[in-house]
């Protein structure tokens, strides 16, 4: 299937759902929007999603006390059914769809994937809490929503791995969305929407098709711009003075070199 077809069945599913989802994210929005769904894809084609997944040795490990897991952006050299999926999200008509769900005007997909693309998560791997980086890679537009689409048949909330939001910091409990199979689910980004992945306790691996969403306007007004930005988990004190010093510094290099030092090598560069 390509990716017009895949865009037609998430549409139509999407809108099947509509007041249900909007009344998620309408109660969740003044902390953390969120909203999942799940059966998005037919079951056959979320199983063929799973089963064409590049193997560890052929995606990007990216491995510090901030996160270890396995990424995957340049989709040319995957399974072609990869990117149309990929790329089935930022259909026009569900980038829409997802606006009016979630109130935001004039969203924009990531036709580069800055950030987005494939991931995936094996057993100890983890993504610490963090707030994602606040603009897109040419600092133009405001990063506002995350898309998380889930392919590990069988994946159970025990085996970790799973989405966390902490909209009343860490020193109190998370919101845990499962990484279930074949759900999707969709987060607010602004300056207050700390989220994490638990760690995978599980000798599998949790796969995932990430997106992000775009907008000329931050999701509030006091939001301001900010690298990617780290924290321990409440349990890890010293891993949490560690990040905080580590997203002072990165903020000051930004100051100073608007786009960083170097090129982030997390986008698609298409041929």
């Amino acid at each position: 299937m390509n990716r017009i077809d895949i865009a037609y069945i998430i549409h139509s599913n999407l809108e099947l759902n509509y007041s249900k989802l909007k009344i998620q994210y309408e109660s969740s929005k003044e902390n953390i929007g969120f909203f999942y769904l799940d059966d998005i894809l037919p079951l056959e084609l979320a199983k063929q999603i799973y089963s064409v997944f590049p193997k560890s040795s052929e995606m990007v490990l990216k491995k510090s006390i901030r996160e270890d897991k396995y990424i995957g952006v340049q989709m040319n050299k995957y399974d072609a059914l990869l990117e149309e999926v990929l790329y089935a999200f930022q259909d026009e008509r569900i980038v829409n769809l997802i606006g009016k769900i979630c109130d935001i005007e004039n969203l924009q997909p990531d036709s580069n994937l800055y950030a987005g693309g494939i991931s995936m998560m094996a057993n100890k791997q983890f993504l610490n809490p963090h707030l994602d980086n606040s603009h897109d890679k040419d600092r133009n537009l405001w990063r506002v929503l995350n898309l998380l689409y889930y392919v590990t048949p069988n994946w159970e909330e025990d085996y970790g791995g799973n989405l966390e939001l902490w909209p009343k910091g860490l020193k109190n409990k998370q919101i845990t969305i499962q990484s279930k199979f074949n759900r999707l689910a969709v987060m607010a980004t602004h300056n207050e929407s700390l989220h994490s992945v638990s760690p995978v306790n599980f000798e599998g691996s949790r796969k995932c098709v990430s997106n992000y969403y775009f907008s000329n306007e931050p999701l509030s007004k006091s939001d301001t711009f900010h690298v990617t930005s780290f924290r321990g988990r409440p349990e890890n004190k010293f891993t949490d003075f560690a990040l905080k010093a580590d997203t002072k510094i990165r903020m000051l290099i930004r100051k100073i070199f608007k786009k960083g030092i170097k090129e982030n090598p997390h986008v698609y560069k298409k041929e």
